[in-house]
């Protein structure tokens, strides 16, 4: 036996093991292609078909496949059930996606994705009595079968029997050479075309037969040697020879032909036997078989013709051909007959868009009736109000926040009257920004961007709302805080919110047309701010300079933190200094109770917060005047209650 095993097993490996919940099918055959040059017998191509559910995805689950393994083991064992040599692996030669579509017009379009893989090689084998058997196992069968108990741990046996010297070692064995994806309707007939190939002309026989189990505890290394005849678990009440039930059952002719009204929605594998006789010596031959999946989905659909009640042809042009919608629910192939009310019909084979084109102005009642002639049929009505040429727009004289914004309908209706409109003027959180005027106008607080809307409704029921950005410009000029400086001190005016400055009077100004003039003067005076932008928005803001002799502070000796509005903070009024170093007050008992250099805000005679006592308070004050001097005052204040 050693010099048999010359068989081409050189690719000889320890396969991996692993889990796979999506093989539903497939079957192994062999064909002789000739003489063999290396042991006293034939040389043939093994061929194994393996079908997965295509759609099936594993997700995170450890060790599971979602696709074809590749390379697979074979095993080859002779009559006595001993294996000839270890596993042969064999590879993916080819994949093939399987689809298939329901295609009636009085069904829900129901599709089915599955791919097929072929995995074949060669192998020399010396004729012997008994012949071989050539097999593939595998767990496990695809998730959810209907027909299969626990399917997702039911493994599958696939197996050829190459005949022995006392039949015909050159054979070719008959298989299926047809790898559809099968899917009907429940409570529908279904036909399906099963019959096999032989390339010898051998007479078949089919029949419908078990599924075999195999492949256990998910273990490409648990093998079975032949004969094969442990089954799948069936769900009661199918089995090999009734696989999906219904009226009337499943059967397969003497040529091939399924038939069968299966009852029950799900999936199931159904198998066939295919046996060979010489058709000359009428001798048995073999026996093959072959799993497939077929696919029962529940078809039910309710057909329902359905297009808008109204349809308004509101276009700008006068254009009278109008845009038809199709909402019906339909079957897969369903037609669409429509009529227009104009005379005209016509029929259409799926829900897209189209134009009809009428001939004139005018109110027409169109009717659309779903598969005409079948009995899932459905119709409705709707009204066609053709009155195009309606042109919605609007203008607006605006630039500069500061003045109002003036708006106007430029709207026209070539075939109607416009009846209604509202306008919307794009302020956030103002409900009082609307109008129904033909030319409102409105004024808007500050500057930015507005989205405004014009609704319009006319007398042939068109609704249009159309929109435009308006941008509004504005300037913030700001001429500077009101300033007290020392006589004859020089002051440097520092204008802001805009592109282009004018100052007035030119008083004591080095130039009235810059952003910051200096100032020199001896004597009160009010300066006005022009600001201008490039858009040409302007506004204007003003600032008091006052004179003082000094440089000096002052500093009151008294106030009054009632809330009245007079005297509440206690603050000193530097005039001609550059620079303060501290301004410091103390109670009587020598504890800090405020110390900030900010003149403008001062002391609000709160101590933490809390209201302090009427009483007389230490203040120190340090700065640096004009000149580089350093001053330093002390004093008290009363705080007055």
């Amino acid at each position: 036996m050693s010099k048999f095993l010359q068989l081409v097993l050189c690719c000889m490996i320890i396969h991996s093991i692993a889990a796979a919940y999506h093989i539903i099918g497939g079957e192994i055959y062999y064909q002789t292609v000739g003489i063999s040059d290396r042991v006293a017998g034939y040389k043939y191509k093994i061929t194994l078909k393996l079908y997965r559910d295509g759609d099936f995805v594993c997700g995170t689950r450890q060790g599971c496949l979602d696709i074809f393994e590749n390379p697979v083991p074979i095993n080859i064992f002779n009559a006595a059930g001993t294996r000839v040599g270890p596993q042969i692996l064999f590879y993916i030669q080819e994949t093939r996606p399987l689809r298939d579509t329901l295609k009636n017009p009085c069904l829900a379009p129901q599709s089915i994705y599955l791919e097929v893989a072929f995995y074949s090689d060669t192998v020399h084998l010396p004729a012997i009595p008994g012949g071989y058997y050539i097999a593939y196992q595998r767990c496990c069968r695809g998730e959810s079968l209907t027909n299969i108990h626990d399917s997702e741990r039911e493994g599958s046996t696939f197996y050829t029997v190459i005949p022995g010297t006392e039949g015909r070692p050159n054979n070719n064995c008959a298989f299926f050479d047809k790898d559809e994806a099968v899917v009907i309707c429940a409570g529908l007939p279904l036909r399906y075309d099963y019959s096999a190939y032989d390339g010898d002309g051998d007479s078949l026989v089919y029949g419908l037969c078990n599924a075999l189990a195999g492949g256990a505890v998910r273990n490409n290394e648990t093998i079975t040697a032949p004969p094969y005849s442990t089954t799948v678990s069936y769900v009661s009440p199918y089995s090999g020879l009734e696989p999906m039930g219904g009226s009337p059952k499943l059967s397969i002719s003497s040529t091939g032909l399924i038939t069968g009204t299966p009852d029950r929605a799900g999936k199931f594998v159904v198998t066939v036997c295919v046996t060979e006789f010489d058709r000359r010596t009428k001798a048995y031959i073999g026996t093959h078989s072959k799993d497939i999946l077929i696919t029962v989905y529940n078809c039910n659909t309710t057909i329902r013709a359905l297009v808008p009640s109204v349809l308004n042809n509101c276009i700008d042009e006068p254009e009278l051909a109008i845009a038809i919608p199709n909402n019906s629910n339909a079957g897969f192939t369903s037609t669409y007959h429509w009529y227009f009310g104009d005379g005209t019909d016509t029929i259409t084979y799926n829900r897209d868009i189209f134009y009809h084109a009428y001939a004139d102005t005018g109110s027409y009642k169109i009717r659309l009736v779903v598969n005409r002639g079948l009995p899932c049929t459905d119709s409705t009505t709707g009204v066609v109000n053709n009155f195009p040429g309606f042109k919605a727009g609007f203008t607006a004289d605006a630039l500069c926040r500061e003045d109002p914004v003036y708006f106007q309908d430029t709207s026209s209706y070539q075939y109607g009257t416009i009846v209604s409109r509202k306008w919307d003027f794009g302020v956030d959180k103002i409900e009082t920004d609307v109008s129904n005027e033909v030319s409102p106008s409105y004024h808007y607080s500050k500057g930015g961007v507005y989205t405004v809307n014009l609704h319009l409704q006319s007398d042939r029921g068109c609704d249009r709302v159309v929109t435009q950005n308006i941008p509004l410009y504005e300037v913030n000029p700001f001429a500077g805080n009101d300033t007290i400086i020392a006589k004859g001190q020089l002051f440097t005016l520092q204008g802001s919110g805009g592109d282009k400055f004018t100052w007035w009077p030119s008083d004591g100004l080095s130039s009235p047309n810059v952003r910051d003039p200096q100032v020199s003067g001896n004597e009160d005076i009010t300066y006005v701010l022009r600001v201008d932008n490039v858009q040409g928005c302007f506004g204007y803001d003003t600032i008091n300079v006052k004179y003082y002799a000094g440089p000096e502070l002052y500093i009151p000796n008294a106030f009054s933190p009632n809330g009245d509005g007079q005297n509440d903070r206690f603050r000193f009024i530097p005039v001609g200094f550059q620079q303060y170093n501290f301004f410091r007050i103390f109670n009587r008992w020598g504890e800090l109770v405020y110390n900030s250099i900010d003149f403008r805000m001062g002391w609000d005679g709160n101590i933490n917060g809390r209201p302090s006592k009427p009483d007389t308070y230490l203040w120190i004050l340090e700065g640096i005047d004009l000149y580089g001097n350093k001053i330093l005052r002390k004093g008290t204040v009363t705080l007055l209650r």
